[in-house]
């Protein structure tokens, strides 16, 4: 039986981006559902702040990102402005079908062509290509809405903390950077049982920060 697993993200994650080639790749092997979520919500319930939100780490992710892209030959402009409202995507990209020809659609709008996505009057174009004629009915749908709450809720369930997150089996592989775990783990399943992945599960935290 071919294996399963669910890609979680956001459009805000430039990540995201960098990592939709792997995952559309990968689908050649796994059957990998994606789903959109609210980042946002994920940062809230866990009480942190976004990257893009933390002055000096923001100006070091935005050349992270752009070397990463650089490195990997994958185009990439960023959107006129950053962190941005993604609800307005996201939803478009449900009301589409949320298969894999709308996530690449909205992502190459945003992350490709750098072109802003926090309105339904600036995803007037991606929504037409994926043909849907009236953008702003279709992002205000309360079926849409009630959906994309449902998927963060889900992801938030089986412990998401950030995006892009895949989750295979009972693992969470969490941003681009894991990427070559996720193709370890699929070459051996057995990889990551050994004794200090299990030490290390469950090494006791020596002190905490009061808060």
């Amino acid at each position: 039986m071919r294996a399963t697993a669910t890609w979680y993200f956001d459009f805000i994650s430039p990540f995201a981006y960098l990592q939709l080639p792997a995952m559309r790749a990968l689908g050649e092997r796994i059957a990998i559902d994606p789903v959109p979520i609210v980042f946002g919500a994920v940062l809230a319930r866990h009480g942190q702040l976004g990257p893009a939100e933390i002055a000096g780490k923001r100006e070091f992710t935005y050349r992270f990102v752009q070397w990463q892209a650089d490195r990997s030959r994958i185009p990439l402009r960023f959107p006129p402005a950053h962190p941005f409202n993604s609800l307005a995507a996201l939803r478009l990209c449900l009301a589409a079908g949320g298969g894999w020809p709308a996530v690449t659609a909205i992502f190459e709008h945003v992350w490709r062509d750098g072109c802003a996505g926090t309105s339904a009057g600036e995803l007037a174009d991606v929504a037409r290509a994926l043909g849907i004629a009236d953008t702003a009915s279709a992002i205000a749908s309360d079926a849409v809405k009630a959906r994309l709450r449902a998927n963060t809720d889900a992801a938030l369930a089986v412990g998401v903390f950030g995006v892009p997150t895949l989750a295979l089996g009972d693992a969470l592989y969490w941003g681009n950077d894991a990427t070559p775990m996720i193709e370890a783990r699929l070459a051996d399943p057995a990889v990551f049982d050994g004794e200090e992945y299990r030490r290390i599960a469950a090494l006791p935290v020596g002190v905490e920060r009061a808060r």
